[in-house]
C-alpha cells in the first residue's frame, strides 16, 4: 500500500507542482522563509536520484558510445541555442535572459527516463544520455550559459561550477554509492527515493513563485510563451536527430523527451543563487511545462507498438 502511495505521488508529479505554485502564490511567507536552503534542497534531490542509479546504468553507456556522443552533443546544442535565440526574439530583460539561457544549458531530466519508459521509447537509451548529461553538467551548464549570456550580465562562472559540483555531483555519488554497497538493506525503502527528489523540486517551484508573486502578473504570459516554444523546439529536434542518423523509433522518442526536458530545477537552483528571483522563473516555469508535454506525448506514443532495439 505504501509503495502504491509514493508511486501515485512521484506519477503525478505535474500536478503537485501546479497545486503547490498555487498555494506558494497565495500563501508566500512560508516558502519565502526557507529560500536560504535552497541549495540544500536540491542537493538532497540529487541524492534521491543518485540512490536509484545502478552500476548497469554506467556499463550501458560504454557498450553504446556513439549513440550516447550524438544524444548528449545534440542535448547541449539544440537547446542552449534555442534558447539564446528566443531571448533575442522575445527582447528579455537580462535577468529573464539569462534564465531561459541557464534552463536551456543545464543536463536532461531525471523524469524523462519514466516519461520514456511509459511512451514505450528506448528507456535504456534516456537512462544513459540523462546519466552522461549530468556528468557533464558541472563544466557545460555554467559554461554555455557564460558562452551565450555574458553580454546580458556578468556570469559568475567558477562559482557556478563549484555549486553544480556540490548540488549535483556529490550528493549523486553518495546516493549511487548508499545504494551499491548497502543494496539488500535499502532495497524496501527504494520507492521513497524518488518520491524525496519530486519533494523538494516541487518545492524549489514553488519557493520561485513565492518570490515572484509581485513580479508574475507582469510577464508570465511572455515567458510561458517562450517556455513552451523551447520546449515543442527541443522534442522536435531531438526526435530530428533521431531521424538524421536513422535510429529506431523507439530511440527517436527518447531523444525526443530526453532533449526536450531539461533539470530545470538545477537551473532555478542556480539561478536563485546568482541571478535572483526573475531569473528563476524561466526554469520554474519550464519544470512543469516539460512534464505536461512530455506526459501528453507519452500518453500517445504509447498507444503505438515500436520495432524492437537491436543491442
Amino acid at each position: 500500500m505504501f509503495k502504491k502511495i509514493l508511486s501515485f505521488y512521484t506519477k503525478y508529479f505535474a500536478v503537485w507542482v501546479i497545486l503547490f505554485a498555487v498555494v506558494a502564490y497565495f500563501f508566500p511567507e512560508p516558502f519565502a522563509a526557507l529560500k536560504d536552503y535552497n541549495k540544500h534542497f536540491f542537493a538532497l534531490t540529487m541524492f534521491g536520484i543518485g540512490a536509484v542509479l545502478q552500476l548497469e546504468d554506467f556499463k550501458r553507456i560504454a557498450k553504446k558510445p556513439l549513440i550516447v556522443f550524438i544524444g548528449s552533443s545534440a542535448q547541449f546544442t539544440i537547446m542552449p541555442l534555442g534558447a539564446f535565440v528566443l531571448a533575442r526574439v522575445f527582447a528579455f530583460p537580462p535577468e529573464i535572459a539569462v534564465g531561459l539561457i541557464l534552463t536551456g544549458s543545464a543536463p536532461g531530466a531525471m523524469a524523462s527516463n519514466v516519461m520514456s519508459y511509459i511512451a514505450k521509447a528506448d528507456a535504456a537509451y534516456s537512462v544513459s544520455l540523462t546519466t552522461v548529461s549530468t556528468l557533464l553538467c558541472p563544466l557545460l551548464t555554467p559554461g554555455l550559459t557564460f558562452l551565450l549570456a555574458r553580454s546580458q550580465l556578468d556570469i559568475p562562472f567558477v562559482g557556478m561550477v563549484i555549486d553544480v559540483i556540490y548540488m549535483v555531483i556529490l550528493p549523486l555519488f553518495v546516493g549511487f554509492g548508499i545504494r551499491h554497497f548497502f543494496r539488500e538493506k535499502l532495497e524496501k525503502l527504494l520507492p521513497i527515493f524518488p518520491a524525496i527528489s519530486v519533494t523538494f523540486i516541487i518545492f524549489i517551484c514553488s519557493l520561485v513563485i513565492a518570490l515572484n508573486k509581485d513580479y508574475l502578473p507582469k510577464v508570465t504570459g511572455l515567458i510561458l510563451a517562450a517556455v513552451v516554444i523551447l520546449n515543442v523546439y527541443g522534442m522536435l529536434a531531438g526526435f530530428g536527430v533521431g531521424i538524421i542518423f536513422r535510429m529506431a523509433r523507439s530511440r527517436k522518442r527518447a531523444l525526443a523527451i530526453e532533449i526536450g526536458m531539461q533539470n530545470a530545477g538545477l537551473g532555478t537552483a542556480l539561478a536563485l543563487e546568482h541571478f535572483g528571483e526573475k531569473a528563476a522563473m524561466p526554469a520554474a516555469v519550464f519544470v512543469f511545462i516539460c512534464i505536461i508535454t512530455a506526459s501528453a506525448m507519452a500518453e500517445i506514443w504509447q498507444k503505438t507498438a515500436t520495432e524492437p532495439v537491436a543491442e
